[in-house]
């Protein structure tokens, strides 16, 4: 069953979304605090050098930092104490970021840049915060299927709203696991990004599967799902639905790949059979990234889907899953020829993280 939205604003005029896993849930609760409008002076600058799009987002060096637990303020409003979140109690909620990289509330931009190689725009679009449970002390790997599900769900919902705005051209689902990663809110929750443009590293993809096409005639990812099933070494996981690989080419010491069986473009795409597999496919791949190490393992979780209205022939849905842990005790920092001149240097072989994976589970 599809849960049930419910819109409601909050005190500084930022939208949040509940979305309920059955009905009755009270959500009457108004936000009780005394909030200014939130209006960012995010904006987007052009690198002509590497021709591409950088975010100055200078307002979020002010944002929340790693709070005490009974401080979180994505927890529910409970015993006089207001946070982000009125109610009581809830399944998942979506609301705009207090502190957004990308707003459609940005201030006027000002000063000038006369020289042509100086180009600036506001940063419009969208930054939200998913939160997958009340629960303080979870982890996405701990949900129930039914939870996971729910995420999903709220995930395709705002593919597809914030999809149809004209001013955006990317969605991105993520999330964040890990202060090794830079989280700076304990509380499983995950973001959204609708950027004005497509970001580079998955424009480049396009690029690729464009040419792929044009030679073949196929799909770039089918053609790869294809020649990974067949190889067999790299799997991780397979269900009727969903396969689950670690690249040929992976770049991080764990990273995994979750790819649909049938090419889809995006999320809101999915099938409701194939949303209820997903949700169990996804929940077995995080468990498997925990049991890596005797402590949790610090991971990014990103959603790759079509662009909002350009190359959604050649987009193949796919999620990527990585750790930037390489060994107990030891993480993958992009140094020199990573940072410097984006050439990876992988410390395990993809054969081997595929290995432990399937061992893992």
């Amino acid at each position: 069953m599809r849960p049930i939205r419910t819109q409601i604003s909050l005190a500084d005029g930022r939208a949040l979304y509940y979305y309920d896993e059955r009905p009755g849930a009270d959500r009457t609760a108004r936000d009780q605090r005394d909030l200014p409008r939130t209006v960012t002076r995010s904006e987007i600058r052009w690198d002509p050098v590497h021709e591409e799009w950088v975010v100055i987002a200078s307002h979020r060096q002010d944002r929340t930092f790693l709070p005490p637990p009974d401080e979180c303020p994505l927890d529910p409003s409970r015993d006089g104490r207001h946070t982000e979140i009125p109610a009581a109690d809830y399944d998942v909620v979506v609301f705009e970021n207090r502190f957004p990289s990308l707003s459609s509330a940005v201030a006027e931009l000002t000063g000038s840049t006369d020289h042509p190689l100086f180009t600036r725009r506001p940063g419009i679009g969208r930054a939200e915060v998913v939160c997958f449970t009340s629960d303080h002390a979870a982890a996405f790997a701990s949900l129930p299927p039914e939870r996971a599900e729910t995420v999903i769900e709220a995930w395709a919902d705002r593919t597809a709203a914030l999809g149809a705005r004209p001013e955006v051209a990317q969605v991105f689902c993520f999330e964040n696991r890990g202060e090794e990663i830079g989280v700076t809110l304990s509380h499983p929750h995950g973001q959204i990004y609708a950027y004005p443009f497509v970001p580079p590293r998955l424009q480049r993809a396009l690029d690729a599967a464009r040419r792929h096409r044009d030679r073949t005639g196929e799909c770039l990812h089918c053609a790869l799902l294809a020649a990974e099933r067949a190889a067999a070494d790299r799997i991780v996981a397979e269900t009727e639905h969903w396969t689950v690989l670690v690249p040929y080419a992976a770049r991080w010491p764990y990273q995994a790949h979750v790819y649909p069986r049938r090419h889809v473009p995006d999320l809101p795409a999915l099938t409701e059979p194939e949303k209820a597999d997903l949700a169990r496919v996804y929940l077995d791949l995080l468990g498997r990234f925990e049991a890596l190490f005797d402590t949790p393992t610090p991971y990014i979780a990103g959603w790759i889907q079509a662009p909002a209205h350009t190359d959604r022939d050649i987009a193949h849905l796919h999620a990527e899953v990585f750790s930037i842990r390489r060994a107990a005790g030891k993480l993958k920092y992009l140094a020199g020829s990573e940072s410097g001149v984006a050439v990876w240097i992988n410390d395990v072989t993809p054969e081997q993280a595929a290995s432990h994976l399937r061992t893992a589970g």
